[in-house]
C-alpha cells in the first residue's frame, strides 16, 4: 500500500480522534507552533464526559479550548515545560502548573522516568513524498513523546514549514494512529518588537565588541538579545555560525546580511543548529526548506559537551535580575513564575567550556514598578522564593548599560565590587551598604 492511500485510510475528523482520550490520561499537545488547534477545540467539546486528564505542552500563543470554561479545571490541568505569557496567567486563572526541570533533559524523560503520554496530538507540516511529516519548526522532544505514547494523532497545518534536520525532526505515517486536516491556522508569532531602546543599544554594543569573526551564536529571546542581533547584522563581522535553544528573528537578519556560513564551525560545518523557532511568520518563511538550518533535538542542541566542542561559542541571553554572589534569576519574580529554566543554564556552561568562549548575561540595571519606585536588578541576595537559574561558579559576563564585567575566577568581594559597578550610580552606595553586611565588600575597594 502507498503512502497516499495509507494516509487517506488514516484520514478522521478532529471529533473522531480524542475519543481515544481517556478520564485520567496524560494528553500531549507537543510544544509552541505545534500545539494543536482543531483536536483541542474537539478535545475541549468533550470536557463534561472526562476528568482528571493531565495535559503537556509549553510556549503557547493563546489560551487551549479545553481550558476556556470556567470550571476548566474539574476536568483538565496543564502542565507546562516552559511558560509563554498566555501560561503565566494560566497559573493564577486556571488549573495550571510549571514543570521544572532541565529543558535538554526532556528526550531523557519521555523515553525514561516519565509517565508516558497516552495520547499525543501535534500539529505537523504536511506529508512529504517518503510519507514523512514534519514537526516544523519543533523538534525539540516530539519524537521521544511520539515514541512512547500509545496513540498519535497528527494535525496538518499546509502553514506549517517543513523543516529539515536529518534527526528527530519528522514523524512516518507508520507511527500515525490518525490524521486530522485542520483549517490550516497561521503559525503564532512573536512579534520582533519594536525599536532597540538606549539600554538596549548600550548593552548591545559592549557585547558586539567582544564577539570575534568565526563565532558561533546563542540568542535567547527579548529585546536585549535581539538588539544584539540588530547590531551584529550591521557589523563587518563574518563567518559566523549558529548553534541554539530557540531560533529567533534577529537570525535571520544576520543570515541576511551575509553574515552567517558556519564555515569555520568545528561541527555540524554550515548548518545554523536549532531546537525549536518562534517569530514573525518571516522567520518560518526563512525556515521553510532550508537546508543551511538544521532541525534538531533538545538533547543534542543543549548538551553541554556538545557545545562545549565549539570553539568561540557566544552565548547571549536575559536576566531579571542577580545579586552579588553572581547568582543569575532568569525566570522568576520572588514566587510568581514568569518563564523556565529553558536551556539558559546549559548554554551558559557550554560557553564557559568552550575554547574562546563567551556567556553573556544582558540586562537594564533597574526597572520601575507599579508606583513608580526604582529598584535595582542588581541585589544584595535573589528576593525570597526566585529561582537561580545559572549558579554563580557559571557566571561569567554581566552587562547593563553601565558596564560589562567578568566574574569568572573572582572572589567574592571582588564580585560584589565588579557587580556594583555596573549599578545604577544612584543604587551603588546602597548596595556598598548592603555588601558590608554581608562581608562582601573591603573598605579598599573604594
Amino acid at each position: 500500500m502507498g503512502y497516499e492511500e495509507e494516509y487517506k485510510q488514516k484520514l478522521t475528523t478532529a471529533d473522531e480522534a480524542v475519543k481515544v482520550v481517556e478520564s485520567g490520561d496524560w494528553v500531549d499537545y507537543g510544544w509552541c507552533t505545534g500545539t494543536p488547534e482543531a483536536l483541542d477545540q474537539a478535545l475541549a467539546r468533550r470536557t463534561d464526559e472526562l476528568k482528571n486528564v493531565n495535559v503537556r505542552g509549553g510556549i503557547i500563543f493563546h489560551l487551549p479550548a479545553i481550558m476556556q470554561r470556567e470550571d476548566s479545571g474539574e476536568h483538565f490541568s496543564w502542565n507546562s515545560w516552559h511558560m509563554s505569557g498566555i501560561e503565566r496567567k494560566m497559573l493564577s486563572t486556571h488549573n495550571a502548573f510549571f514543570a521544572p526541570i532541565r529543558y535538554s533533559e526532556l528526550p531523557t524523560y519521555y523515553r525514561g522516568n516519565a509517565t508516558p503520554s497516552r495520547v499525543a496530538m501535534i500539529q505537523v507540516a504536511p506529508m512529504d513524498k517518503h510519507g514523512y511529516f514534519s514537526f516544523g519548526p519543533n523538534a525539540s522532544h516530539l519524537s521521544a513523546v511520539c515514541e512512547k505514547a500509545e496513540h498519535v494523532i497528527v494535525e496538518v497545518n499546509k502553514n506549517m514549514p517543513r523543516c529539515l534536520g536529518g534527526m528527530e525532526d519528522s514523524i512516518h505515517i507508520s507511527q500515525v494512529e490518525a490524521i486530522v486536516e485542520g483549517d490550516s491556522p497561521a503559525l503564532g508569532e512573536i512579534p520582533a518588537g519594536g525599536p532597540a531602546s538606549d539600554i538596549d543599544k548600550k548593552v548591545a554594543e559592549l557585547i558586539v565588541n567582544e564577539i570575534p569573526n568565526g563565532a558561533c551564536l546563542q540568542l535567547g529571546i527579548g529585546g536585549m538579545p535581539n538588539a544584539v542581533g540588530s547590531l551584529i547584522a550591521q557589523s563587518d563581522l563574518k563567518d559566523l555560525a549558529v548553534h541554539t535553544e530557540m531560533y529567533v528573528d534577529a537570525f535571520v537578519d544576520i543570515a541576511n546580511a551575509g553574515k552567517i556560513t558556519g564555515a569555520r564551525k568545528s561541527i555540524d560545518r554550515f548548518r545554523q543548529v536549532y531546537a525549536f523557532g518562534a517569530g514573525t511568520k518571516k522567520l518560518y518563511d526563512y525556515l521553510d526548506d532550508n537546508p543551511q538550518c538544521m532541525s534538531a533535538p533538545v538533547d543534542y542542541t543543549n548538551d553541554v559537551r556538545v557545545i562545549s566542542q565549539i570553539d568561540n561559542f557566544i552565548s547571549i541571553n536575559n536576566a531579571i535580575d542577580i545579586d552579588l554572589y553572581g547568582q543569575v534569576n532568569a525566570e522568576s519574580a520572588g514566587t510568581r513564575q514568569i518563564s523556565g529554566a529553558g536551556g539558559q543554564q546549559d548554554f551558559v556552561m557550554g560557553a564557559y567550556l568552550s575554547n574562546g568562549g563567551k556567556s553573556f548575561i544582558c540586562m537594564s540595571s533597574t526597572f520601575t514598578d507599579k508606583q513608580g519606585n526604582l529598584h535595582s536588578r542588581i541585589r544584595p541576595t535573589l528576593a525570597e522564593g526566585s529561582i537561580v537559574t545559572d549558579t554563580r561558579p557559571q557566571t561569567m559576563y554581566v552587562v547593563t548599560e553601565y558596564g560589562m564585567v567578568n566574574l569568572k575566577g573572582l572572589s567574592a568581594w571582588e564580585r560584589a565590587e565588579a557587580l556594583i559597578s555596573i549599578a545604577h550610580p544612584d543604587l551603588r552606595d546602597s548596595l556598598i551598604q548592603d555588601a558590608e553586611k554581608l562581608g562582601m565588600w573591603r573598605t579598599s575597594n573604594r
